[in-house]
């Protein structure tokens, strides 16, 4: 069972490292373009918008929502786009790695403690 686990894991890399592939295409459209790409860069951000540290939600996001994401983007791009990228991702030999989605993850935390901290201000009486 381990096995099986680690060979899905290694085949989602490779699907996500093929829809990187495609999100950067011109022949995939704008629209499927920009949610493969926005679901790529979190696919291979080093940083997880909920930590895994977080009880239950750290790995939902990982085992539930980031495969549902990436199966609704590869849907999004066209066929053959898709099985050229996947073939290029099979024969890499190192995956990309976003340091733009670990930017907008960073920049989501802060943007949430901001807030946070706005909220929680004590208002004057004035």
């Amino acid at each position: 069972m381990l096995r099986r686990l680690r060979d899905w894991a290694r085949a989602l890399r490779r699907e996500v490292h093929a829809l990187w592939l495609a999100a950067r295409d011109p022949r995939t459209p704008w629209y499927a373009r920009a949610f493969a790409l926005a679901v790529a860069a979190y696919a291979l951000s080093p940083i997880d918008l909920i930590p895994d540290f977080i009880p239950v939600l750290g790995y939902l996001d990982e085992l539930v929502l980031l495969p549902l994401a990436l199966l609704l983007a590869i849907r999004l791009v066209p066929r053959e786009v898709m099985e050229e990228h996947r073939a290029t991702a099979r024969a890499a030999q190192r995956r990309p790695v976003s340091r733009a989605g670990a930017a907008a993850i960073v920049a989501l935390w802060l943007l949430a403690a901001l807030v946070l901290l706005w909220w929680l201000w004590p208002k004057g009486a004035g």
